[in-house]
C-alpha cells in the first residue's frame, strides 16, 4: 500500500509539482509542503526542554503557567518569518497545519503537555476571520490537535474588540490594546481543566497574557502557552 501511495504521489507530481514552502524546490510528498532539509535548517527552540525556559521568564510574576513551548525562533527577514507572513496573509492555512502536526508530534514523544483537556486557539475578531479566510492560530491549533491526540476548540475563548494592530505598539501599548478584547463564551468548560492556548508568534506575550487571564477567571482552571514562532530582538 505504501508503495502504491508513493508511486501515486510521484506521478501526480509531475503535472502538479509540490514546491516547498521555504525553498521552492520540489517535496515528493503531497502530504508535506516543507522539505526535510529545510525542517532541519529552521531554528528550533526546546524550550520545553529547557529549565530556565525563557517564556516562564517572560511572564514571571504575571502569569502562573503550568508548561510553555516554542517551535521556532523567530527572526525579522528569516524562514520562519516568511513561512508565517505566507500562513496569515497568503492564504496558505496548510502551513499551520503542517507545523502544528510536526510540533505535537515533537512534544508528544517528549511527553510534553499530556495533562492538556483543551487546546485554545487565540481568536481574531470575526471581521478579521472573514477578511482572512480562516485564523491561523486556528490551524496551528488544529495540527496540533492531530498529533497530540488533545482536542481544540475555538468556542470557548472568544474575541469581542476589532483591535488595531500590535505592530509598531510596546509591551504597554500592546496590552491596553488587547486588555479588553477577549472573553471566555463557555467558562464552565474549563473549570477544573488544563487550558493550552496557542498563537502564531509571541512577541512581547501581551495578547496571550491577556487571554490566560481570562481562563485564569475559572475556578481552578490551569493554563499552558504553545506558539510557532518566538520573536527574538
Amino acid at each position: 500500500m505504501f508503495n502504491i501511495k508513493t508511486y501515486y504521489q510521484s506521478f501526480i507530481s509531475l503535472f502538479y509539482p509540490n514546491l516547498c514552502l521555504v525553498c521552492n524546490r520540489s517535496v515528493p510528498f503531497i502530504d508535506r509542503r516543507i522539505c526535510l532539509k529545510c525542517e532541519d535548517q529552521l531554528p528550533l527552540t526546546n524550550f520545553h526542554l529547557d529549565e530556565d525556559n525563557p517564556i516562564f521568564e517572560k511572564f514571571a510574576g504575571r502569569i502562573n503557567l503550568e508548561q510553555a513551548a516554542a517551535l521556532f525562533y523567530f527572526f525579522k527577514a528569516g524562514n520562519v518569518q516568511t513561512l508565517i507572513h505566507d500562513l496569515k496573509y497568503h492564504n496558505k492555512a496548510e502551513i499551520g497545519i503542517q507545523l502544528g502536526k510536526m510540533y505535537g508530534s515533537i512534544l508528544k514523544e517528549d511527553g510534553y503537555f499530556k495533562t492538556v483537556d483543551f487546546i485554545l486557539p487565540v481568536p481574531l475578531h470575526p471581521k478579521k476571520e472573514k477578511q482572512r479566510g480562516y485564523n491561523q492560530s486556528d490551524m496551528f491549533a488544529q495540527g496540533l490537535s492531530t498529533t497530540l491526540g488533545k482536542p481544540w476548540r475555538k468556542d470557548i475563548l472568544r474575541r469581542t474588540e476589532y483591535t488595531n494592530s500590535q505592530t509598531k505598539k510596546n509591551i504597554i501599548d500592546r496590552f491596553e490594546n488587547v486588555k479588553y478584547a477577549f472573553e471566555i463564551a463557555k467558562p464552565d468548560l474549563i473549570q477544573n481543566k488544563h487550558i493550552l492556548i496557542v498563537d502564531d508568534v509571541m512577541t512581547t506575550g501581551a495578547t496571550m497574557e491577556v487571554c490566560a487571564i481570562n481562563c485564569l477567571e475559572a475556578a481552578d482552571c490551569r493554563v499552558s502557552f504553545a506558539t510557532i514562532g518566538f520573536a527574538v530582538h
